[in-house]
């Protein structure tokens, strides 16, 4: 019997895929009745939690006296690590995040102790009464002083290809130079919140806006020292996550369910902004350097480079964060002999975790960093040193950590983009342009992405499903993934409606719990519709084998005739209404519910040989950025982006372009304007809207043009679809080298700027001053 997939083409005009079908949510959102966490209601008994925090950045506690908390207003009960059940350390995969400080201080900010309190208010009051004493210690806060102090929290990893340092050596010209990359803050519209509601026994349910349910489980088991059969979590939708909810979602949910177990009653933690911004961990930031080889046509010969990963003070997801920079920092090039190096840094700052891109951005960069370098040595134009230097066949197809591009579509992409957007006239105006004007300058960048789909942790690309079909014929789905705004669930619905030819609105997409799919991965790493939607697409396949079984029977026709299409099941001259089958099947005691499992193929990846296949596939894209620059001020615009990205067979175009538009915003605020701040004391201080600026409306530019490049997946991905949630992100690097490009057009782009990210007016204006005095020095 063949298997019973039926591909969707988009002439079909039955099946909801490959359409723009809106949101499965996005009524209620805009209604404001999409229900988040804080928005469930309450048990009458419900109290509200928050944490006390430490006020250096390293130290040893020595004394903490909680009278005057515990006698605030409407406190019920207060807990240090001393009163947690079970395990204290929550570390998701290795060691060193305690749920509370023990004795020694690793953070300004740390939580210190937790609070209950009949209000939210009272909650957050009474944590700002404690007196405590820490003696201080010296405080790691820089990567220098990290490597000074050989300061890490994972041990160094390498891999390379060919002998680097020879190619160095041999090459007709060498560049050599750093970039400090900053970090960038979550900034999720919903901030961290949990419930957690005590039920029989030693039983407890939890609601929290996480990313990884499984994990919340299995941690909040542990604190209380109960097996994870006992504890249940549920997740209907978050406010935006973004990475940051994928490990650092699960302590606060801890500290929720403690107190409720304790007190028997419903505990609320939901963590003021502020705050949030304090405790939680941010996007990672590097300090890279670099030395290349390359001739005077622009080839690169040769790399050596090394990404400092800035963890904070725990491993947290570090280690793979790192790991993927390094596999990111050839992006689409073949830099030939190559020597790559990655550091986890420990620091006495709080603990940086997942977000978009997942370390893959912060080794991007160095690539385009280079492209530019060896184009302002050479003389030539940044795209013509990035055409011709794309792996290709007769550069090689290798990358340095040994895995080979079977679908190498980023030659035929950006000579694509580079015809649509105009790039070469657009280039020979603005040469004129900045001629003429000698205040406003503009500059102009092209720059792709090739970036890796799969978790770097190979046992988490997994995934399970659970459907259900009910006697009227409506379907309920489950799968192991979460909905934090990406439309993963409108995916899965367009999925499964497809499969069993029935209209959407059939199709019933539940909350994410941990007792219908188990042990399931975070939906990150951009394989949610990977992952789960295969998932749920083998239980459609299970129900199908059965369902054409019996209708085969019933009509002396073969089962690889059977189609469902239209609300239809047919076989040559015999159809059934849909739901009208399902009746018969019911009748004749046939099971009408199914789990789906799937797990990704042909990833591995030999960590000691530094060499293997760790991504299933790429996916990639290309962006077109022009900028004009006050020179006066450093103040810049973004005028025009031009975007060709590689979804494969889009799914959903809607929700697909949706993602690159917000990924590539997301990501420009990230290169501009999101500047993170800790000041000599190791505080935040960039800790609110005010002094922290992600992008707005107005920063949107004004031409924006997004475009799917269509090719289906070469690998059996779901319907041959592609991740879309992180790769667009980097896009985004096209701003910063267009920000770079106009001011190198200052020395009649000779020398490539010194900007470090997020490139700031301040940096701008600072890059603008060092070409400049350089240039009168040189006259």
């Amino acid at each position: 019997m063949r298997k019973l997939i039926e591909q969707p083409q988009r002439q079909d005009n039955e099946s909801p895929l490959l359409k723009p079908t809106k949101h499965e949510s996005a009524i209620r959102q805009v209604m404001g009745s999409a229900r988040y966490v804080d928005d469930i209601p309450v048990p009458a008994d419900i109290a509200y939690a928050c944490v006390g925090v430490t006020d250096v950045a390293s130290g040893t506690l020595t004394s903490l006296d909680l009278t005057n908390v515990k006698q605030a207003p409407g406190v019920i009960d207060v807990i240090t690590v001393a009163d947690i059940p079970g395990h204290t350390d929550i570390g998701p995969v290795f060691e060193g995040d305690p749920i509370l400080v023990d004795s020694e201080v690793k953070f300004h900010g740390q939580p210190l102790f937790a609070v209950l309190a009949a209000t939210e208010e009272q909650a957050r009051v009474a944590a700002t009464l404690a007196t405590f004493t820490i003696q201080p210690s010296a405080a790691i806060l820089t990567a220098e002083d990290a490597l000074s102090a050989n300061s890490t929290v994972r041990p160094q990893h390498q891999f390379g290809q060919g002998d680097a340092e020879q190619a160095l050596q041999q090459a007709p010209l060498t560049a050599e130079g750093t970039l400090s990359v900053g970090g960038q803050e979550h900034l999720y519209l919903e901030g961290q919140a949990s419930l957690a509601l005590p039920e029989e026994d030693d039983r407890v349910m939890i609601y929290t806006s996480s990313q990884h349910p499984s994990e919340v489980q299995k941690l909040v088991a542990e604190v209380l020292g109960v097996k994870l059969h006992k504890v249940t979590v549920d997740m209907r939708r978050m406010g935006g996550g973004f990475g940051g909810k994928e490990s650092q979602a699960a302590q606060w949910a801890c500290l929720a369910a403690v107190f409720a177990m304790r007190q028997r009653r419903a505990v609320k933690m939901r963590l003021p902004r502020m705050l949030d911004m304090q405790v939680t961990g941010k996007r990672h930031p590097f300090e890279n350097t670099f030395k290349i080889g390359f001739d005077n046509d622009g080839n690169m010969l040769g790399a050596d480079i090394t990404v400092n990963g800035i963890c904070g003070h725990s491993p947290d997801l570090s280690d793979a964060i790192v790991d993927r920079a390094m596999f990111h920092v050839d992006n689409a090039y073949q830099l030939g002999a190559t020597a790559i190096t990655g550091n986890r840094l420990k620091t006495h700052m709080v603990s940086h975790t997942a977000f978009r891109g997942f370390g893959g951005p912060q080794g991007m960069i160095m690539a385009e960093l280079m492209m530019d370098v060896v184009a302002r040595q050479t003389g030539l134009d940044p795209l013509t040193v990035r055409m011709q230097n794309l792996y290709s066949e007769s550069k090689g197809l290798t990358t340095p950590y040994g895995m080979t591009l079977e679908q190498n579509i980023l030659p035929a992409l950006m000579t694509q983009l580079t015809e649509s957007s105009q790039y070469w006239q657009r280039r020979e105006k603005i040469t004129a342009f900045n001629q003429q004007s000698p205040i406003i300058k503009k500059g102009l960048a092209l720059t792709p992405v090739k970036f890796g789909i799969s978790f770097t942790a190979k046992h988490l690309n997994q995934a399970g499903a659970l459907i259900h079909i009910y006697t009227d014929g409506s379907i309920q789905v489950n799968h192991g993934g979460t909905e934090m705004g990406q439309g993963l669930h409108t995916k899965i619905g367009q999925i499964v409606a497809h499969e069993f030819g029935v209209e959407l609105d059939n199709i019933e997409v539940t909350a994410t719990r941990t007792d219908k799919v188990p042990n399931t991965s975070p939906t990150a790493a951009s394989s949610g519709t990977d992952l789960n939607g295969k998932a749920a697409q083998n239980a459609c396949l299970t129900l199908k084998s059965r369902l054409a079984a019996l209708f085969a029977d019933t009509h002396g026709v073969a089962e690889e005739d059977v189609v469902f299409a239209n609300g239809y099941v047919t076989a040559g001259a015999h159809n059934i209404a849909f739901a009208e089958l399902i009746q018969q099947a019911y009748m004749a005691r046939i099971s009408l519910s199914a789990t789906g499992y799937y797990r990704t193929p042909k990833i591995y990846y030999d960590r000691e040989q530094g060499t293997g296949r760790p991504f299933f596939y790429f996916a990639n894209g290309a962006a077109v950025s022009e900028v004009s620059v006050d020179t006066l001020t450093g103040e810049y615009t973004v005028d025009a982006v031009d975007i060709l990205h590689d979804v494969g067979t889009s799914l959903n175009p809607a929700i697909d372009r949706g993602q690159i538009e917000g990924g590539f915003i997301q990501g420009m605020g990230w290169l501009t304007t999101e500047d993170l701040r800790w000041n000599q004391d190791g505080k935040l201080i960039s800790n609110n809207l005010a002094t922290y600026k992600i992008p707005a409306v107005g920063d949107t530019p004004q031409h924006f043009n997004v475009s799917l490049f269509d090719r289906p997946n070469a690998e059996d991905s779901i319907y041959h679809s592609k991740a879309v949630g992180e790769p667009p992100f980097m896009l985004a690097i096209s701003v910063w080298c267009a920000i770079k490009d106009a001011v190198a057009s200052l020395a009649d782009y000779q020398k490539d700027p010194d900007i470090a990210v997020p490139a700031t007016p301040e940096r701008v204006l600072s890059a603008i001053t060092a070409l400049t005095e350089n240039n009168d020095a040189s006259a």
